[in-house]
């Protein structure tokens, strides 16, 4: 590995402005698809974790109490200058993770739904009231913030995913501590300033980098109230029993092996798109990425081959260039996703394109794997019981649609599922029988818009609650019920002026 010298440190985002905070511990930060070291991260102690936990208490003292109009119109800022400055912040995504540009900048405008979506919260805010439940008695419910919450975020949506838990913390009242990915740390130090520009107080929005030390002492810290993470399903597991043994609320995101099953009545040139366009979109790096077609035994052969002809014409390479498909994130998890292509072909599948060992437009050093498509994949084999995350397609041949069911309910994981067919009564009973908790039909990545919610079934997700919609509305919130009687009227004088709000 060729490793470039640069004394550039990411500091912590703390109260307001960088700090470097008490760690001398940091990390390298790589540019993937070149493989070298571009900058270092702090890795932050316990103490550094205090120290944003201690500001965001300081904070949530004012800004809870700040009115839902004044949150509301630091919510529309940071969308105007996000909107404004996607380029900039596509540029940071690519250069750290890899992604192409274009894929960047579609992250961006997914967690940009989530931000609208957090402007609209004054009216997801109301209570209900119901008038004179005894005489002169009336009960009405409030919605309350839960003070400072934590998020730790992936690396494979450096922006995307902070994005779907932090504007709708704040926007209800909440401070946040984020500890983001210490492989592409950047971007959350990025959207933290930019809610500083828009008007967003010090220490209402904090970020610590770190490791395992920085998680630990947010899911053990007393001060913190709930947890929001995604990641893989046995760190979820983990985040979960953790944060939970220690009092907090918590939504904790884990892994998946999501399936699309195709039927004899399918548009198969959609179905090829499709299955190229989400298995191998952001390297496969997606937590809704299709890793396995479960083909009709009719059908098999004729869409293997529609699927290798799209998959000939895919260039990978560096993401600021013209390419489809860029690297992956770090030369460790590249040789890991690579090794299950060898485990599939031991275990007897096809492996009817190979990315390994593909020429790029890029340069030498870089994480590169190119698409892969393995055919015959045995449901025993490791390279189909694991989450791969990675751009390799797996065909599983089923004999039709109760076995292809059959197969996905039979996995541990239910995050996604897509059926692709033209018979409404089947795509109607698959979404009712399919144990997964967001279904696509004939959509091969079904992630919900910002005012639904998302989140799977079985070992895809811990807790309650899902991500964003209104159950991120209800997971950053406690209602209160009050019953009050009141005996005398009484006005405030007389103000012949237009009503206002402040």
């Amino acid at each position: 590995m060729t490793a470039t010298p640069n004394d550039t440190i990411l500091d912590h985002w703390i109260n307001g402005t960088t700090s470097p905070g008490s760690s001398t511990r940091t990390g390298d930060v790589f540019d993937p698809a070149r493989g070298v070291v571009q900058k270092q991260v702090r890795l932050g102690s316990a103490a550094d974790v205090d120290a944003a936990v201690d500001a965001a208490s300081k904070a949530f003292t004012d800004w809870s109490q700040a009115s839902i109009a004044r949150r509301q119109q630091v919510m529309f800022k940071f969308r105007e200058l996000l909107n404004a400055r996607t380029g900039e912040l596509a540029e940071i995504l690519t250069s750290e993770h890899g992604k192409v540009l274009s894929d960047a900048a579609g992250e961006i405008a997914r967690g940009l739904e989530v931000v609208e979506f957090a402007c609209a919260l004054p009216h997801l805010l109301k209570g209900a009231y119901s008038e004179q439940v005894s005489t002169d008695v009336d009960v009405y419910s409030l919605r309350q913030p839960l003070g400072v919450v934590g998020v730790i975020s992936p690396f494979n949506f450096p922006a995307m995913v902070p994005m779907w838990f932090f504007p709708i913390a704040i926007a209800t009242g909440n401070t946040v501590v984020l500890k983001p990915s210490e492989k592409d740390p950047s971007a959350a130090n990025w959207m933290a300033e930019l809610m500083t520009e828009a008007g967003l107080p010090p220490g209402v929005f904090n970020v610590v980098h770190g490791d395992k030390e920085a998680v630990d002492r947010l899911l053990e810290h007393p001060d913190v109230a709930s947890i929001s993470f995604v990641g893989s399903t046995p760190v979820a597991r983990y985040i979960y029993e953790t944060g939970t043994a220690h009092g907090k609320r918590v939504q904790a995101l884990g892994g998946a092996k999501n399936h699309m099953l195709v039927l004899p009545d399918a548009d198969l040139d959609l179905v090829a798109d499709s299955a190229v366009n989400a298995g191998f979109g952001s390297a496969g790096e997606r937590c809704m990425a299709i890793s396995v077609v479960l083909a009709v035994d009719s059908v098999a052969d004729p869409l293997i081959e529609k699927i290798s002809t799209r998959m000939a014409t895919l260039k990978t390479g560096d993401g600021r260039r013209s390419c489809d498909m860029g690297p992956l994130i770090t030369r460790e998890h590249r040789d890991k996703v690579a090794g299950y292509v060898d485990i599939a072909a031991a275990d007897g599948a096809t492996v009817v394109v190979d990315g390994r060992g593909i020429e790029v437009d890029g340069e030498a050093d870089g994480f590169w794997l190119g698409p892969t498509l393995i055919d015959n994949m045995p449901t025993t084999s490791q390279a189909y019981t694991d989450e791969i995350f990675g751009p390799v397609l797996a065909v599983v041949r089923v004999s039709g649609y109760a076995e292809g069911l059959e197969v996905i309910n039979a996995g541990p994981y239910g995050n996604g599922s897509a059926i692709f067919t033209n018979d409404g009564g089947a795509a109607r009973r698959f979404q009712r029988e399919v144990e997964a908790g967001m279904v696509g039909v004939n959509v091969p990545i079904p992630v919900p818009v910002a005012y639904h919610s998302f989140g799977g079934w079985k070992a895809s997700l811990f807790g309650d609650a899902k991500a964003y919609g209104p159950h991120g509305v209800d997971f950053f919130t406690r209602e209160k019920a009050v019953t009050a009687r009141w005996l005398d009227p009484s006005h405030g004088g007389l103000n012949l002026g237009f009503p206002q709000h402040d």
